[in-house]
C-alpha cells in the first residue's frame, strides 16, 4: 500500500504561521464567528422546516428581516458562550502556554 500525504496549499508569496505565531484574540474571534455562522444555519434550517409564524414565506421583506434577525441572534449567542464550540475551537488552535484563558 502507498502512504497518502496531503501537502499544504499555499499561494505563492504567502507565508504560513505556526501555532506560536497565532494571536489568541484573533483565534477566539474567528472561532466565535464560525460558531455564529453554524448557529445561524441551524436557526435557518429550523425556520424553513416549519410553516413559519410570519406567514407563508412569500413576503421577501419579512424573510430578509428574519434572516438578519437570525444572524444577529446567532452572533450574540456565540459571543455569550453559545454551544461552547468557540472555546473548544480556540483551545484547539491556540498553543499551550500562550496566556489564553478560557472564558
Amino acid at each position: 500500500m502507498s502512504d497518502l500525504s496531503i501537502s499544504s496549499v499555499v499561494a505563492p508569496g504567502m507565508t504560513t504561521t505556526t501555532g506560536a505565531g497565532r494571536d489568541p484574540n484573533k483565534v477566539r474571534d474567528a472561532a466565535q464567528q464560525f460558531e455564529a455562522l453554524l448557529m445561524g444555519q441551524i436557526l435557518r434550517s429550523a425556520r424553513q422546516g416549519s410553516s413559519g409564524w410570519l406567514g407563508n414565506g412569500e413576503d421577501s421583506s419579512a424573510e430578509c428581516a428574519t434572516d438578519y434577525a437570525e444572524q444577529q441572534f446567532a452572533a450574540v449567542l456565540a459571543q455569550q458562550g453559545g454551544l461552547g464550540l468557540a472555546s473548544l475551537i480556540s483551545k484547539g488552535l491556540t498553543p499551550a502556554g500562550s496566556g489564553e484563558d478560557s472564558k
